[in-house]
């Protein structure tokens, strides 16, 4: 039995790293695109907005990090930046982001104009597609350990470069108001756009494909949880891994398994996934769980988790939209379970 479910998780590690099509023969690495990108735009700005941009690697800053709206947030503003600088954010995102989750990224921060449509007239926070902010702790360098936080309303995304690699992806977070798009609001954005669909189908795709009695062992709670747990804290929960373990699950729910973390994982570029994947098949097998609560589907709150020993992912969607239209609200994270931001769990 050990050797069958070992099997199970290396065959969907690698199937993981394959689906994400890492290229072997890579030679620049992201932490190597991620200082030079980084160095550029230290160099774009002045001595007032590099005080703003540039902190220590030992501020506490680093690990501070959250995705609700917020009055004021470390590092720069993308609406202080001058176009140069703007760009040379976005050439940083795009190196340290794969095709995906760049796309992602920028489609979120967009959604903020969406929100101030659907807000317009009522009290409620500043909705604004530059209110993102970009910080570096410590100076990049080829030889030297640095940090990168890019945050703003509904996005968290936490790096640390050590000697030109990435030892930290996390936390990785995104979410979307609305979940669906139901209506053509304004002409940027159509009725039926979901930014997190993935993330969503390919879930309830895996909890209605368990039968009877796996669900009666995947069910953790008849309601769903309001929020994703630790939301804000420096390291993730403790708690143990709960759920279905994936060496119970068969063939074909594996399949949708492995595209569900897959769609987690492809965020960064290609040597980061590699390095996920590689974790994956380290990872105890009985360990790792799909857990579910709420309603199995749309419309009604409902929640899941995956966790192993090295990672978790946690998905919610429990919220009304900025229109009132129920569970249309989505908040997801991937999380190191050996630690964030580098640091090891104490």
């Amino acid at each position: 039995m050990k050797s069958r479910t070992r099997i199970v998780i290396a065959t969907l590690a690698l199937a993981v790293i394959s689906t994400a099509g890492y290229g072997f023969y890579q030679v620049v690495t992201t932490g190597a695109s991620m200082t030079a990108a980084a160095s550029k735009l230290l160099a774009s700005l002045d001595e007032e907005q590099k005080k703003t941009t540039l902190l220590d690697y030992e501020s506490e800053k680093r690990v501070g990090w959250h995705f609700i709206p917020k009055d004021e947030r470390k590092g720069l503003q993308i609406k202080f930046m001058n176009k140069k600088q703007r760009k040379l954010t976005h050439d940083l995102l795009k190196v340290t982001l794969s095709e995906a989750g760049y796309s992602k990224t920028k489609r979120i921060m967009e959604m903020e104009a969406l929100l101030g449509h659907l807000q317009a007239g009522k009290k409620g926070p500043i909705r604004d597609v530059e209110r993102y902010y970009v910080t570096i702790f410590g100076e990049p360098g080829a030889d030297s350990k640095w940090g990168l936080s890019f945050e703003g309303h509904h996005l968290s995304l936490n790096f640390v470069v050590d000697n030109n690699e990435v030892v930290s992806s996390s936390p990785q977070f995104f979410a979307t108001n609305p979940g669906t798009i139901q209506d053509d609001y304004i002409p940027e954005f159509k009725k039926g756009e979901r930014v997190l669909a993935k993330e969503e189908l390919l879930a309830f795709e895996l909890v209605n494909a368990l039968d009877a009695d796996q669900l009666k062992v995947a069910l953790i709670a008849e309601k769903a949880p309001r929020e994703i747990r630790a939301a804000g804290e420096a390291q993730p929960p403790s708690e143990e891994a709960a759920g279905i373990a994936v060496a119970d699950l068969n063939e074909a729910q594996r399949e949708i398994m492995k595209q569900l973390v897959t769609e987690y994982i492809r965020i960064v570029p290609n040597d980061v996934v590699a390095e996920r994947g590689r974790r994956l098949i380290e990872a105890d097998p009985k360990k790792i769980h799909f857990a579910w609560a709420g309603a199995t589907e749309e419309g009604i709150g409902h929640y899941y988790r995956i966790q192993g020993p090295t990672f978790l992912i946690e998905f919610v969607n429990t919220q009304p939209d900025q229109a009132g239209n129920p569970a249309n609200h989505v908040h997801c994270v991937w999380r190191d379970m050996n630690g964030d931001f580098d640091l090891p769990i104490k």
